[in-house]
């Protein structure tokens, strides 16, 4: 039996990006067969053992906050095959402003993990052909109850409150619209700085359009998905959203910032992006929305065809190819 030691810099209890990949990875790569440990970067290579053994697999997400562990690991455990994998800021941040750290781990995995179908074209053509792509998956929403005559149109952001999301950048493009629009924006997500929090307390003080809800459990994000008509992910860098996923799976319209990481899972023919940090853009996006079903419906349609891509067992089968590039058997 397989055993895996799955590094994330995302602590027990978090509800960052990264430990949500490693647990539902863990759930992915216990139906292969494997035998799975969870832990962090700063834990010694010592306590990363599988019921007593050395790890036949290491598995570390982000290249540089888990820079240190990968290197210790490779050094720990030199007869373990080790698969690094990137996230946005690892690609789209660190690597260029710690190229050294980035590339040190880059050299040491066997394997590289990506998270999206346009990673390769931000990263040296020399590590290709070791990087393979994972997408993440989603389960689909429990039915929902009719919602006849709903009085808002309503758009939802979900994600926490920093910097690479550009997280308000849907509430400033729903402020001073005519009255007549319907368009209402609910954001969901904690905010990982206190200047975020504020700046969610003023705007919505000053925007009857916006309101954010802060950091619900997973049920209650859900629930949001299924009332909402539209989504936004204004995000400026992703290594490969899931929510993305999620809003794929859940067949919900998405208006994204064009970015690779948002290319590289909906698809370059997208037709609901808009250029990054674009206020007005985004606003032109949701007035079409609000004022054209059949755009709606278009989005809708193409979301909802790459859905397939988004589940379970693709993603488990994803897994299973990374594990036999490593040179292991299941």
């Amino acid at each position: 039996m397989l055993k895996v030691a799955l590094i994330t810099p995302a602590g027990r209890g978090s509800h960052a990006g990264n430990r949500a990949t490693a647990t539902r990875w863990a759930a992915r790569l216990r139906e292969l067969g494997c035998r799975v440990r969870i832990t962090g970067p700063e834990e010694a290579p010592a306590g990363w053992r599988v019921d007593g053994q050395a790890p036949d697999l290491v598995m570390a997400l982000h290249a540089w906050r888990s820079h240190g562990a990968i290197l210790a690991g490779r050094r720990a455990f030199p007869a373990a095959a080790l698969a690094v994998v990137l996230t946005g800021t690892d690609v789209y941040r660190f690597q260029h402003s710690h190229p050294e750290a980035f590339g040190e781990s880059l050299a040491a995995a066997d394997v590289l993990v990506g998270l999206h179908d346009a990673l390769a074209e931000d990263l040296p053509a020399a590590v290709w052909p070791r990087l393979h792509v994972v997408h993440q998956s989603a389960l689909p929403l429990p039915p929902a109850a009719p919602r006849p005559g709903r009085r808002h149109f309503a758009v939802l952001v979900a994600g926490h409150l920093r910097e690479e999301k550009d997280p308000l950048r849907a509430a400033l493009a729903v402020r001073e619209l005519p009255a007549a629009s319907r368009l209402r924006v609910v954001q969901l997500g904690g905010a990982v700085e206190e200047r975020w929090a504020q700046a969610a307390f003023e705007e919505m003080a000053r925007n009857p359009r916006y309101r954010w809800l802060g950091d619900l459990p997973r049920w209650r994000v859900r629930q949001w998905m299924g009332r909402a008509r539209l989504m936004v992910i204004s995000s400026r860098m992703e290594g490969g959203a899931n929510v993305v996923s999620e809003a794929c799976v859940a067949g919900l319209p998405v208006l994204a910032s064009d970015i690779p990481g948002n290319r590289g899972l909906l698809g370059s023919d997208y037709p609901g992006y808009f250029p990054v940090a674009d206020t007005a853009s985004l606003r032109g996006l949701l007035r079409r929305a609000e004022a054209q079903p059949a755009f709606v419906d278009d989005l809708r349609r193409r979301v909802a065809a790459q859905a397939a891509r988004f589940t379970p067992e693709a993603e488990r089968e994803a897994l299973a190819r990374v594990i036999a590039a490593c040179g292991l058997s299941l």
